[in-house]
């Protein structure tokens, strides 16, 4: 879950919602796996320009420490994951989000053939990157990769060349449909949010629909006027079931959210450029 808006206390955004990733942790409908207890994490932006974050091993749905910071933060935006692992362990260094620097990540899905391909994906990370990679996931070496093309100055190329990289390198293995994702990149003050998998199946996203109309629609509901008018989530499952709430991202696509402005933009792996 990414959320961008007006500051709010965190346990409004992770406990409150009827489908929250709390009870998403436990009762997912439409991921991988119905339950996700393999540790979790969030991170979030305060005042400064770097994120905190705190993460655990243990579930997020047994974490009386995580119910208890979420009533004492306050954040603009916020990204918070679940994880169920896809083989490596499980451990603090694994779960999302990743940071480095003021940039946090989050990838649902998997490389195919990780195991096969790790070696050759680590092996073209930047040298001077390579020694902040902490632990052994194929989501944060797709984070690294990102980086190393360039992440912070052009987000969108950046991460089509690392998933073009990946499929190359996949290709070479003999893995067939290498990469499967979502996965949600900021650097604090605009969102990046790609769908994107090499059989054109990809696990679901959503964004949410305007305030202003879903107060239209909705005029009822009354959290919807605890939400400023430039709010914004961006999640693996609706939060709640609110006709028109919720609009789901295209296969193959990018979504931009920033202050003043939103758009979705189509996506594909840019393949590097051959040497010499």
């Amino acid at each position: 879950m990414v959320y961008s808006g007006d500051p709010l206390v965190v346990e409004e955004l992770l406990f409150k919602p009827e489908h929250s990733l709390i009870d998403q942790s436990l009762h997912s409908r439409m991921g991988a796996t119905t339950t996700n207890g393999d540790g979790f994490g969030i991170g979030w932006y305060d005042d400064g320009p770097e994120p905190g974050i705190y993460k655990d091993v243990a579930p997020a749905w047994n974490d009386a420490n995580l119910r208890e910071v979420s009533r004492h933060i306050r954040t603009r935006m916020m990204f918070a994951h679940i994880r169920a692992s896809t083989g490596t362990a499980v451990q603090r260094s694994n779960c999302h989000p990743f940071r480095h620097g003021k940039w946090l990540w989050m990838h649902n899905g998997a490389i195919r053939g990780f195991p096969e391909v790790k070696r050759d994906l680590l092996m073209t990370v930047d040298p001077s990157l390579y020694p902040d990679i902490e632990g052994s996931t194929d989501s944060e070496t797709l984070f690294f990769l990102a980086l190393t093309f360039g992440l912070e100055d052009d987000p969108i190329r950046a991460v089509a060349q690392a998933v073009g990289e990946v499929e190359r390198l996949g290709k070479r293995h003999g893995v067939e449909n290498p990469v499967q994702m979502t996965v949600a990149a900021t650097d604090g003050n605009s969102v990046w949010a790609f769908r994107y998998s090499s059989e054109g199946r990809t696990r679901t996203l959503f964004f949410s629909t305007k305030v202003a109309r879903l107060l239209e629609l909705h005029p009822e509901v009354e959290v919807l006027y605890r939400l400023g008018e430039e709010t914004r989530f961006v999640v693996s499952e609706p939060l709640r079931d609110l006709t028109g709430a919720w609009n789901e991202v295209p296969e193959s696509s990018c979504g931009v959210v920033g202050p003043g402005h939103a758009e979705l933009r189509s996506f594909q792996p840019e393949p590097l450029p051959l040497a010499g």
